[in-house]
């Protein structure tokens, strides 16, 4: 596995005091104070798996790290992971990796989208590891409000969704109806709260994500929803951030074969909840929630608010009920015969409030 990474000082030499496996993070002259006034100077490794991608890679490069360089607030380091390429991706990494700063190149022999990620983000000392498609087909706007989520502490993992409220897309029908359908599977076999699987733009928070990726089986295009659905399972909290988003029809994808995979894993996540194996240890503890202000009046626990709607709601709701079947038991209800049955319950919702 070769590693490569260059400082931007003028000079060709590799940075000499960074460990191989580290995050490279060398500022421009003149950035060092930009860098000292972001927050809690959070640290972001941004992952682009390859794959046979020697055409995609020099284009995707430029427009990112320009983009990056341009006015990212976080100090941050861009990692090409060549997933065992047969043309000269990892060539055409490499040399860019000499030019551009804060690039830097990790080559695996074995191919896979998921086993590129996980290799990049468990590797990485960023504070919070980012993974994008070479396509670029993600607007690069909603980069910054991804790790924005993060960098705070506030979010677990955050997502790009090309189904959330305000996202825009521009795609084929065939692979649209596909995309749907999957994400539809999800909300009924699992009860999924976010939006979109498999949008190729995520970030996690390190701290979070190692312990995860260890229960993480899929190597392929399954990761990234058993990586969701695991951090669900465990009540991590995720952020879904809308996004800008065109199809690139030069793709590597398979759509009948990632399909049959997809089904696979989530009949095996599935079988994985009812038995306890998705539960992931190790987690670090989210502090539990508590009131800001010095002088805040805190309402009573769930469990007595919940006793006290049931005991006030309940003796209403009995006598509308028993109005209902006595009407219904001579035969003939009265046009108003179902109004009572409903202002009781109204009542009995309301008496609870």
């Amino acid at each position: 596995m070769s590693i490569d990474a260059r400082c931007e000082t003028g000079q060709d030499d590799p940075c000499p005091a960074v460990p191989p496996t580290g995050t490279v993070v060398v500022p421009r002259p003149g950035e060092a104070e930009r860098h000292t006034a972001a927050v809690g100077l959070v640290t972001v490794d941004i992952a682009i798996p390859v794959h046979n991608e020697q055409k995609a890679l020099p284009g995707c490069v430029s427009a990112l790290h320009d983009f990056l360089h341009d006015g990212f607030p976080f100090p941050w380091t861009i990692t090409l992971v060549d997933s065992g390429s047969t043309d000269d991706t990892r060539r055409v990494a490499e040399e860019l990796a000499l030019v551009r700063p804060r690039v830097r190149v990790l080559h695996q022999d074995r191919k896979g989208k998921g086993f590129a990620v996980r290799t990049a983000w468990l590797r990485s000392e960023a504070d919070v590891v980012v993974y994008m498609d070479v396509d670029l087909s993600t607007g690069l706007d909603a980069l910054l409000p991804l790790v924005a989520a993060l960098a705070g502490g506030h979010s677990d993992i955050a997502i790009g969704s090309r189904y959330a409220p305000g996202a825009r897309v521009v795609r084929g029908t065939k692979r649209a109806l596909v995309s749907r359908g999957y994400n539809a599977l999800l909300r009924w076999t699992h009860r999924v709260r976010f939006t979109d699987a498999q949008c190729g733009f995520k970030a996690a928070r390190a701290e979070v994500i190692r312990p995860l990726l260890r229960s993480v089986a899929d190597d392929a295009w399954f990761f990234d929803t058993e990586m969701l659905l695991l951090a669900q399972h465990n009540k991590l909290r995720l952020h879904e951030v809308a996004v800008d988003w065109i199809e690139d029809t030069d793709s590597r994808v398979v759509v009948r074969s990632v399909a049959a995979g997809n089904l696979r894993g989530v009949l095996r996540l599935a079988r994985a909840r009812l038995s306890g194996a998705a539960t992931v240890h190790g987690l670090p503890p989210r502090p539990a929630p508590r009131a800001v202000h010095p002088d805040a009046v805190l309402a009573p626990g769930r469990p007595a608010r919940t006793r006290r709607w049931a005991l006030a709601s309940a003796p209403v709701s009995l006598a509308a009920l028993a109005l209902y079947l006595r009407t219904r038991r001579r035969g003939s209800p009265s046009p108003g015969g179902p109004a009572p049955m409903r202002a009781g319950l109204a009542g009995g919702a309301g008496a609870g409030r």
